[in-house]
């Protein structure tokens, strides 16, 4: 007879699940692992030319304030949700448990798919975003004429140095899962502490530095669409950046205590990478002094030109090789999660040959196969970069609006079926402030995601338009495409098993006689 080796383990029991992986995941390495996925000094300059060219410098100091707190509210949401489950699957995972069972198989369904490839289209950008940042550097240091750079990266050679980052990332997630803990555990110092160091260094060395009334009231209408919806689009940035939460929940299998641990360093992870990106928004916008010139970088990316401008080819490279760095542990980190997402799919039969994907490595004790499924598919998205940069461009940005409308829909299902489903709370509860908090993020997902679908740009032209919301209709047909073509016929939702049972003691079998 199997059997149960500590808490954890007959907590995943209880839940339906065996202890397949190994738990190596402590308090720190779990924050630092939760502050790695939003990886704020290196996604923030990565989309901070969003809002700058759109609503302005204040429209990208007031975005990211709200945005921060919005997504304080949204986490602190999931984390209640997550720490009564604790699986790799996530919100997914809670779906079943929040709806009743007529409904669990077709809403499992279409939140693990919206997770799944919301993820995954978020590692691709990102295996894309660190390219770019590599061949900015490149441009950077290469000959200048007053106009251009004498190199200019193509589409071709970021989707390939892309693809390269994509296959590290996959071999770093290969790895032991103690192998992950002593590797993540550095992330956030390293985070933290460059993020506070480039900070402090670009206000020392910029020269001529922006005045507060500018930095805090300058907004502008980039956009065409006006200086009020010109603003709400600046929340692009921060949307982007902030955002899969439960990233730390699907490691729950590879943390110990993650009931508590996991919610717990989600609330820590978005505190922290609020203030630090607000920071460091506030100090970008204060090194400005040619807003067109840093918008329309000869660079490509408006924040390596203002590296440029404060420390110089030599100074701003240093500089930059640090964003490079946060940038690739985020990507590590993220997927990381999605690989997770996919194993627990799989686990559940989601998948096309689920079994393969499921299975767990003997030696890594890690889902191995999951993660190349996961580095097979992002890079084939980043393939569509080279023939058209729009397209590429519209699956990226369906990363933020498909992961949180995830999130919202199980929060909202949680609060529409509770006259029918009982939900049991995890260590981690927000008591009489769950109404109010779950009722504010379903209505800040909702109308964010539907602004962040606009065309950026008026008037709307081919080139300009946002096919983000072509995106997400695909992934709406192709999940629901799929369940009535067939997979309502075998997927029944998470496939938990009934592990624990009561077995009676000695004094109940003596009464029994």
């Amino acid at each position: 007879m199997a059997t149960i080796e500590d808490d954890d383990e007959r907590l995943l029991a209880q839940i339906g699940y065996n202890q397949d992986l190994s738990r190596h995941f402590t308090k720190w390495s779990t924050i630092s692992y939760a502050v790695s996925v939003l990886g704020v000094l290196g996604s923030m300059p990565a989309t901070f030319g969003v809002p700058l060219s759109l609503g302005g410098p204040a429209s990208a100091v007031w975005a990211w304030f709200v945005g921060s707190i919005m997504a304080s509210i949204i986490s602190a949401s999931v984390a209640e949700l997550v720490s009564a489950y604790p699986t790799a699957g996530g919100m997914y995972f809670v779906t079943k448990n929040v709806v009743p069972y007529e409904h669990a198989a077709i809403w499992s369904w279409v939140i693990g798919w919206c997770n799944l490839l919301g993820q995954t289209a978020g590692v691709a950008s990102l295996g894309y975003t660190v390219s770019q940042m590599v061949l900015a550097a490149a441009s950077m240091n290469s000959k200048f004429d007053g106009i251009s750079y004498s190199y200019s990266p193509t589409p071709l050679q970021i989707v390939l140095l892309a693809i390269v980052f994509i296959i590290i990332f996959g071999i770093v997630c290969s790895l032991t899962t103690k192998s992950l803990h002593e590797i993540v555990i550095w992330f956030a110092p390293i985070n933290v502490l460059a993020t506070l160091a480039v900070c402090v260094a670009l206000l020392v060395l910029t020269p001529n530095k922006a005045n507060a009334k500018w930095v805090f009231t300058e907004f502008t209408n980039g956009s065409g669409w006006g200086v009020g919806f010109s603003f709400l689009l600046s929340f692009l940035s921060v949307a982007w950046v902030m955002t899969d939460y439960d990233g730390t929940t699907h490691m729950a299998e590879e943390t110990h205590n993650a009931a508590i641990r996991g919610p717990m360093a989600i609330r820590w992870a978005v505190t922290i990478s609020g203030c630090l990106g607000w920071i460091l928004t506030i100090t970008f916008c204060f090194c400005i002094n040619d807003l067109d010139a840093v918008v329309y970088s000869p660079t490509g990316l408006p924040a390596a030109q203002i590296f440029l401008n404060a420390a110089g080819k030599t100074g701003g490279t240093i500089m930059w090789f640090f964003v490079i760095l946060v940038q690739f542990f985020t990507g590590c980190s993220a997927m990381l999660a999605d690989t997770r997402m996919a194993y627990a799919f799989a686990r559940d039969g989601a998948l096309p040959f689920s079994s393969v994907w499921s299975k767990v490595n003997e030696r890594t004790r890690t889902p191995v196969n999951a993660v190349w499924l996961i580095v097979f598919f992002s890079i084939a998205l980043n393939l569509i970069g080279i023939g058209s940069t729009q397209t590429i461009v519209a699956i990226f940005n369906i990363t933020a609006p498909a992961l949180d409308i995830s999130y919202a829909a199980v929060i909202l299902a949680r609060n529409v079926y509770a006259h029918r489903i009982t939900f049991r709370p995890g260590p981690y509860t927000l008591g009489k402030w769950q109404k109010p908090l779950n009722l504010i993020t379903c209505a800040w997902v909702f109308f964010i995601s539907v602004v962040l679908l606009f065309p950026t740009v008026r008037p709307v032209t081919a080139v300009n338009m946002n096919y983000a919301v072509a995106v997400g209709g695909f992934i709406a047909l192709f999940s629901l495409g799929w369940w009535w073509a067939g997979a309502r016929n075998t997927y029944t939702g998470p496939r938990t098993q009934e592990l624990l049972h009561v077995v009676p003691n000695s004094e109940s079998r003596e009464e029994e006689e």
